[in-house]
Parts: structure tokens; C-alpha cells; sequence
């Protein structure tokens, strides 16, 4: 008898034992709008960039700009020792002073005509090379003061006091940021559907500012290596904020169709089965967890768009699916 008291006391003991509800996340399905513009990462660059440089090899004796100061056009930048122009100048000027004296001297004799016409010619001839002389030597005096061609800001001074400057080598770099332009780089499968009039919006960290983009000038050769086109987006700036070099970040409004109403659900949300299909873990009116089949749209972050197997109002899984089987009871 005890035997038997014992069985039956251990058989209810079972019976009486339920397995617990697995705890998950959900999310009810709903419809929201979907933007789908895309955004990327660019570099504000200057309008225009202007390297300045002497015309002749020579030691700096002084730089009057540094980097980052506003300079007008015509403003002296730097002076080159000017010792050995001035000496060939002073002897370009004797020249030419014995030229026209010469030239006075035997205009007597020319005109009594007594001079052979082919010596006069030669006088003539050089009082012109005195005289082209001079002019090569006070445009080497000049040269020995650099001027800003256009008006900028200084971004870069190569050269210091001291240095001896190479004919061509730039000694600054002015640049025109009056507007600058922010260059993006566009994978080749969407740059397509960007256009001169692509509405933008540049976002710029560093100086605090976000403005709409304006006229897009978008590349014709392809980066050999990553296949992306350079697209470069004219951005207004009037108050000088915007540097070349900061990090912007451009998103285009029209890359992609318009806006629309989509279920967006996360994308972990979704899973795949042995045969390819995607479903995602649904829970019942009575908590049960039941597979449903899926067909999904465009990805926008982390989100995917699901198109097909859904229903307003359902509660999808998102979180804890992994110890989910057909028919499991769920708590959320």
C-alpha cells in the first residue's frame, strides 16, 4: 500500500508541472513613411584654388601673409632680394642713355647727309635692343615682389624668410571660399539618379551649419578601384565658415523613389528558412508563436521593409525568436 501511495504521489507531481512561457520583445505591425534618401560622407573644398610663385630662382627677404588671412588682389605677399636686379637695371639704364646719345650724335650727321643709311640703321638698331633691355630689366625688379593675383584666403605658405624660391614653385596658395563645393563620392549603381537640380541637404559638424546644397556638377570618370563618381555640390558661403578639409555629411532628397507607407520592421526581425523563404515569429491572441512567411522590400538603416505576410495590428517578435518553436507559448 505505502508502494502504492508513492507511485500515484510522484504521477501528480508530473502532471501538475507546465512548462513556462518564453519571455520575448514584440513590436505591433503598423504602416509609417519611409524616406528614402540616401546620405554619404564628403569634404568641403574651395571654390577655386590660386598657387602664387616667383618667375625667378632667387632667396626670400620677406613673407607678409601667413595662413588663413584674408588677402585683397594686388596685395604684396612676399619680397625677393632684389640686389642683383637692381644692378642689371642700373646697367640696362646706361645703356640705353649711351644708345640715345649716340643716336642723337649721328641724327646731325644723317640729316646733312653725310651718314651711310646703313649705319644710321645700325644706331637705330641699337637704341631698340637698349631699349628692350631696359624693359627685360625692370620687369625682373618687379618680379621680385609677388602680389596676390585674386583675392582669397592664404591656405598654405611653402616658403619662409630665408628660403630660396624655384621659378614656378608656389610660395602660397590662395584660395576663393566666398562659396565652396562639397565633394561626395556616388557608387556608379545610384549616381544615375542624380541630377544638376538633385535637391540636398549638407550637414557640417565642425561649424555648426546646415544649409540646402545648391547646383550639383556630377563626374564623368569612374574611380578605377572602388567604381564611385566624384559629384561635387556648390554650397553658399558668405560668412567664411565653411573650411576646406571638414567632414560634411550630404544627403540627397531624390536618389531613390518618393516616399511612401511601408511596414518597417527590424531587419534581425526577419529570418531565413532551410528553403530560402523568409518569415518572421508572429504571437497569437492566445500567446502562442506561429511562423509567418514574408516577401520584403527596400532597407532603410536597420530597418527592411516587408511587403507581403503581414497584417495591421500583428505582433512580430523582434527579440529572444531564437528559442521560439511552432506553437511555443510567449510572454511580453
Amino acid at each position: 500500500m505505502l508502494a502504492l501511495l508513492a507511485v500515484c504521489s510522484c504521477g501528480n507531481k508530473k502532471g501538475s508541472e507546465t512548462k513556462a512561457p518564453t519571455r520575448v520583445k514584440t513590436l505591433a505591425v503598423s504602416s509609417a513613411s519611409v524616406n528614402n534618401s540616401m546620405t554619404y560622407v564628403g569634404i568641403v573644398e574651395e571654390r577655386e584654388g590660386t598657387a602664387v610663385s616667383f618667375t625667378s630662382m632667387g632667396v626670400v627677404k620677406r613673407m607678409l601673409v601667413n595662413e588663413g588671412q584674408t588677402v585683397s588682389r594686388g596685395q604684396l605677399i612676399a619680397e625677393m632680394d632684389d640686389t642683383q636686379a637692381r644692378n642689371l637695371l642700373s646697367g640696362a639704364e646706361a645703356q640705353m642713355a649711351q644708345a640715345n646719345d649716340a643716336l642723337e650724335r649721328y641724327k646731325m650727321l644723317h640729316d646733312n647727309g653725310s651718314l651711310p643709311e646703313v649705319q644710321w640703321v645700325e644706331i637705330q638698331s641699337k637704341v631698340a635692343q637698349a631699349k628692350s633691355q631696359l624693359e627685360v630689366a625692370k620687369k625682373n625688379l618687379a618680379d621680385c615682389r609677388l602680389t596676390a593675383p585674386v583675392s582669397g584666403i592664404i591656405g598654405q605658405r611653402a616658403v619662409k624668410a630665408g628660403e630660396t624660391a624655384l621659378p614656378s614653385q608656389a610660395v602660397v596658395t590662395i584660395l576663393d571660399i566666398s562659396s565652396v563645393k562639397v565633394k561626395v563620392s556616388i557608387p556608379e549603381s545610384e549616381v544615375s539618379g542624380i541630377h544638376a537640380s538633385t535637391p540636398t541637404t549638407v550637414s557640417v559638424e565642425a561649424a555648426g551649419i546646415q544649409v540646402n546644397g545648391g547646383r550639383i556638377e556630377k563626374g564623368v570618370v569612374a574611380d578605377a578601384l572602388t567604381h564611385t563618381y566624384d559629384v561635387r555640390i556648390q554650397v553658399a558661403n558668405g560668412d567664411r565658415k565653411l573650411l576646406p578639409g571638414m567632414v560634411a555629411s550630404v544627403q540627397f532628397a531624390a536618389i531613390t523613389p518618393q516616399q511612401n507607407e511601408q511596414t518597417m520592421l527590424p531587419v534581425t526581425a526577419v529570418q531565413k528558412a532551410a528553403d530560402g523563404s523568409l518569415f518572421v515569429w508572429t504571437v497569437a491572441k492566445d500567446s502562442t508563436a506561429h511562423r509567418a512567411k514574408v516577401s520584403i522590400g527596400v532597407t532603410n538603416g536597420n530597418n527592411v521593409s516587408v511587403t507581403e505576410g503581414l497584417e495591421s495590428g500583428q505582433r512580430v517578435v523582434t527579440e529572444g525568436y531564437q528559442k521560439l518553436s511552432e506553437g511555443t507559448k510567449v510572454v511580453y
